[in-house]
């Protein structure tokens, strides 16, 4: 058996795993081990293994994916995600598909100090599908809104996705963070239209709430200033190089629960369990990024990388359109594989291609996020909306994966506006540079 031929068989026993529902990163880490073991030793396959995994649960860089998680734990338990949805309720809520609104204003609010999907979705919808529940909103609308709206927490700096393709494309991660910026904005606004869409064409999907009184929405708007405060240290100190990613999240993290110790919200009890979960969570995507190493080091073996990218740039058709079938690429590659480990297993391989094409990085790594987004909403994967079902387990998963069908047009718009106009995504890093 050839190299890429054993590679071929590696895919396919890859695909096998996942559908027996191995976990992604010891998958990938097994069909690594087993095919360098085979192609070179046994012990080859080991040694690949126990390095790999050392390397990166001691990388200095990566260790800001932790501080990152551990913000985002943290923010949760001082209820700002909370504090941000009362006060995006106070100012639309009394608009007709209101609460929708207010829940992706505090998606992308809660974004800005989370960098998780799943963590701004299953915070989020802990809070608004209770009142949308109690407003009389269709659950199609609703859980649509929850499991789209938390895209926003890998789009709106900081994300560990970008910390992760910063890793592997040697980026910059503070230009990668306000890279995302203006581009996640306009995803949200976005959102908003689709809702306001939704409830004009069908008004019983989204009527409206109770008016907050000025008063109300003067102490709400107040209620949001630990959050700016939060988000603009981090980001703006990111932004001007005051600190690093890694120290940029421990000093957000630290923020965090400095306000949850204000507000008592935060106790010892739950400061432990917070931390281990957020470790957790921590310990997963390093998990993955480690499985994902492994089994890249068996495809460079195989040679199926260098054949590949050959074969794209080798396509008789303009840049553009070369970079269209790589988008197509992890489209496809999305709806059976989890966001992390689509962008670790592709982007090692095809990247070298965009740079041949004399693209600019951080527009790819703003346009990919994007893309893959479009993964954790469709089945069979959909992980956002396996989170919104396990908080809403009386509504039809397929209702649910129903409801993100429009906000999936809205992320397509947002993609083809990125695409068109690079200095969306770019105008802010140039200002840092």
């Amino acid at each position: 058996m050839s190299p890429v031929e054993l590679g071929v068989a590696g895919i396919i026993l890859l695909f096998v795993l996942f559908f027996l529902k191995i976990p992604i990163a010891f998958a990938m880490a097994i069909v690594g081990v087993l095919g360098i073991g085979y192609i070179n030793s046994w012990e080859a396959g080991l040694g690949v293994m126990a390095r790999e995994f050392f390397a990166q649960y001691s990388s200095y860089s990566l260790s800001a994916i932790t501080m990152f998680v551990l913000m985002g734990s943290f923010a949760f338990a001082a209820g700002i995600g909370q504090r941000l949805y009362q006060s995006a309720y106070s100012l639309v809520g009394h608009f007709r598909g209101g609460l929708g609104i207010a829940t992706i204003i505090g998606c992308a609010g809660f974004a800005a100090i989370c960098g998780s999907t799943t963590a701004t979705a299953a915070t989020m919808g802990k809070i608004a599908l209770p009142e949308m529940k109690k407003y009389n909103y269709s659950d199609t609308l609703a859980t649509g809104t929850v499991a789209s709206g938390g895209t926003l927490g890998v789009l709106i700096p900081p994300s560990t996705i970008f910390i992760v393709y910063g890793f592997l494309t040697e980026q910059s991660i503070g230009s990668l963070f306000v890279a995302g910026l203006l581009p996640g904005v306009l995803l949200a606004l976005l959102f908003i239209a689709t809702i306001y869409l939704v409830c004009r064409f069908n008004p019983e999907y989204g009527p409206p709430g109770v008016r907050a009184s000025f008063q109300e929405r003067i102490k709400a708007l107040l209620n949001t200033l630990e959050a700016v405060f939060i988000f603009g240290l981090v980001i703006g100190g990111l932004f001007l190089g005051w600190f690093t990613p890694v120290q940029a999240g421990g000093i957000g993290a630290a923020l965090s629960i400095i306000v949850g110790l204000i507000r008592r919200s935060v106790t010892w009890k739950n400061f432990v369990e917070l931390t281990k979960d957020g470790l957790r969570t921590a310990a997963m995507i390093l998990t993955v990024i480690a499985g994902a190493t492994i089994f890249g080091r068996f495809m460079a073996i195989t040679t199926i990388p260098f054949a590949l990218a050959n074969w794209v740039q080798n396509i008789d058709l303009p840049a553009v359109a070369i970079v269209g079938v790589i988008f197509v690429i992890f489209f496809i590659g999305g709806f059976f594989i989890d966001v992390m480990a689509l962008i670790m297993l592709l982007v090692p391989i095809l990247f070298p291609v965009v740079k041949n094409l004399g693209l600019d990085l951080i527009w790819f790594g703003v346009i990919i996020v994007l893309v893959s987004n479009l993964g954790v909403l469709t089945p069979p994967v959909g992980v956002n909306v396996y989170v919104v079902k396990s908080i809403a387990p009386e509504v039809p998963l397929g209702r649910i994966f129903v409801g993100t069908a429009p906000f999936m047009a809205a992320i397509a718009v947002c993609t083809i506006i990125a695409m068109a106009f690079p200095s969306l995504s770019l105008f802010l890093p140039g200002l840092v540079n």
